[in-house]
C-alpha cells in the first residue's frame, strides 16, 4: 500500500504534466487518476477538486520550504527561495498564473503567505502594541502578503526574466522605502 504522501505526489506529479499540455481548467479528475495510475476513489480521498490539489503543489513546493526562513526573520532570503521552487517548475508555474479568480495562483499564494505571515508577527509583536491605532497584526499580514504575491506573480509574467536575487532586493527595497521616496529616487 502506498502512503498518503506518496499518492499525492503522484497525483501533483501527473497534473503538472498535464498542465503543461492542456489548459488547467480544462483538467479533469479522470485525466489526473489516469496519469498517475490511481483510481478516481482514490483521488477524492486526498483533494477535493484540482485546486485543492493545485493549492497542496504551491504550499509544499513553493511556501513550506521557506516557513523557517521566515521564522528566523530573514523574509529576503525567503523571497530568494520562493522564486528559486518556481524556477525548479517554471513552465508549470507561467500557466497556474494564468488562473484567475477565486483559485488563481495569486489568491492561492496570498492566502499561504498570510498565515505564514501572521504567525511570524505574532511571535515577534507577541508583547509588543502597534504604533498605529486600527493597525492590527491580521491587515499587517495581509498587506505585505498581497505585496509579496503581487511581485511573485509579476516576475512569473515577465517570464522570470530577473535573477530571484534580484526580485528580492526590488521587493526588499519597495518595502523599505515610501511611495515618495522612490519617486524622489527616480531618474
Amino acid at each position: 500500500m502506498q502512503s498518503r504522501t506518496n499518492v499525492d505526489q503522484m497525483l501533483a506529479e501527473s497534473f503538472k504534466s498535464l498542465a503543461l499540455r492542456v489548459p488547467i481548467d480544462k483538467i479533469t479528475i479522470k485525466q489526473i487518476t489516469d496519469g498517475a495510475g490511481v483510481i478516481r476513489p482514490t483521488f477524492y480521498n486526498h483533494f477535493s477538486d484540482k485546486y485543492e490539489l493545485l493549492e497542496w503543489i504551491i504550499r509544499t513546493e513553493i511556501l513550506d520550504p521557506v516557513i523557517p526562513l521566515v521564522q528566523a526573520g530573514e523574509l529576503k532570503n525567503s523571497m530568494i527561495q520562493i522564486f528559486h521552487n518556481m524556477l525548479k517548475d517554471r513552465q508549470f508555474y507561467k500557466k497556474v498564473v494564468r488562473l484567475e479568480g477565486q483559485n488563481s495562483c495569486e489568491s492561492i499564494a496570498r492566502k499561504f503567505i498570510m498565515e505564514i505571515l501572521f504567525t511570524f508577527i505574532n511571535e515577534q509583536a507577541s508583547e509588543k502594541k502597534l504604533a498605529k491605532r486600527g493597525l492590527t497584526t491580521s491587515l499587517v499580514a495581509e498587506y505585505y502578503a498581497q505585496s509579496m504575491a503581487f511581485v511573485v506573480i509579476q516576475w512569473t509574467k515577465m517570464n522570470m526574466s530577473l535573477t530571484p536575487e534580484q526580485m528580492a532586493d526590488i521587493f526588499e527595497y519597495i518595502t523599505a522605502h515610501s511611495m515618495d521616496d522612490v519617486i524622489a529616487e527616480m531618474s
